[in-house]
């Protein structure tokens, strides 16, 4: 828990570590109090503490230090070389394969991986997904190496609504809130809004750079393996306003565009089975892999919790919710 004489500098104390390192972008360093969930209560969660802890110890180590800029991650080791005409080839068997598994339904594994500052996390985020009918239920949970504590979320899709709760909070807040599902934003790198999986659909569908790997045994069958790289609009597709004005800032000071690659394994069926990005900044980065299996299964629509909190898209962030 965060003593109460802590509390008030936590957002300030944020702010400085986002400045001087790389660690936030990805989901490491949430620690104002809008970078949770709405309520008093629930900003005693868990998370909250454990990011002030993190915090804290991450200026610590930064303290005598002037604040560096991001170093550079080594190049992702290239696929076969592609000429033009190839990789506009691979380019478009990508987004086709998008488009086809937006139609479907899946069941969705997903690991997103954070590291640097100290520490790793990772989320868990598990369920089934009807992708054009924007239902489903996931369920989150958020762990550290070295802790035996999880931090779990509940996320129910429908009607164009996204329900989510905590279903463990620490002082025993756990009624369910809304925001409509258009309106959610992301707020780090290679996040989805709530977690929504066909954002992950929309970011490979624009990467760019485009290669064929070659064939791979993906899930017990064959899956054609694509990498390409993701550009700064891509990166911040989607994503809150003040979250995407820092990313550009810091773009301008490295003078390139992060080091962001997104591989895509597609099917016989010209479906994606499985999707990865990674954003690696040397001393901090982020994985995401999400596979999906039981491609085309029908899915239950799930019942809107009653009396569920309607909340402003602003009051929805942090690392649980993208």
């Amino acid at each position: 828990m965060i003593h109460p004489q802590h509390r008030d500098a936590a957002p300030a104390l944020a702010s400085e570590c986002e400045r001087s390192n790389p660690y936030s972008i990805f989901g490491g360093m949430s620690v104002s109090p809008r970078h949770e969930f709405p309520g008093e209560r629930m900003r005693r969660s868990f998370v909250l503490a454990g990011a002030v802890v993190l915090s804290c110890s991450a200026c610590s180590t930064n303290s005598e230090e002037k604040p560096q800029q991001p170093a550079k991650a080594s190049p992702t080791a290239p696929g076969p070389a592609s000429s033009p005409s190839a990789s506009a080839a691979s380019g478009a068997a990508v987004r086709a394969a998008a488009a086809t598994t937006a139609k479907s339904s899946a069941r969705i594994d997903e690991k997103i991986e954070i590291h640097g500052g100290g520490m790793n996390l990772t989320l868990a985020v598990k369920g089934s997904f009807d992708i054009p009918g924007g239902k489903g239920r996931l369920a989150v949970n958020l762990s550290k190496q070295g802790s035996t504590k999880t931090v779990p979320l509940d996320e129910i899709f429908t009607g164009g609504t996204v329900y989510f709760r905590m279903p463990a909070a620490t002082d025993g807040d756990t009624a369910w809130r809304s925001l409509p599902r258009d309106k959610a934003e992301s707020h780090y790198l290679l996040r989805s809004p709530v977690n929504d999986p066909e954002h992950m659909l929309r970011l490979v569908e624009r990467m760019n750079d485009v290669s064929e790997v070659g064939e791979e045994n993906v899930n017990g069958a064959a899956a054609v393996h694509y990498r390409g790289k993701l550009n700064h609009e891509t990166l911040t597709l989607r994503m809150a306003a003040d979250k995407r004005a820092k990313l550009t800032e810091a773009r301008e000071k490295m003078g390139s565009d992060f080091p962001a690659s997104a591989e895509v394994w597609v099917d016989r069926k010209g479906r994606i089975v499985r999707t990865r990005l990674d954003c690696s900044m040397g001393v901090a980065g982020a994985t995401v892999t999400m596979n999906l299996t039981d491609l085309g299964t029908p899915v239950e629509t799930p019942v809107a919790p009653e009396g569920a909190e309607a909340v402003p898209p602003n009051f929805v962030a942090g690392p649980l919710v993208g």
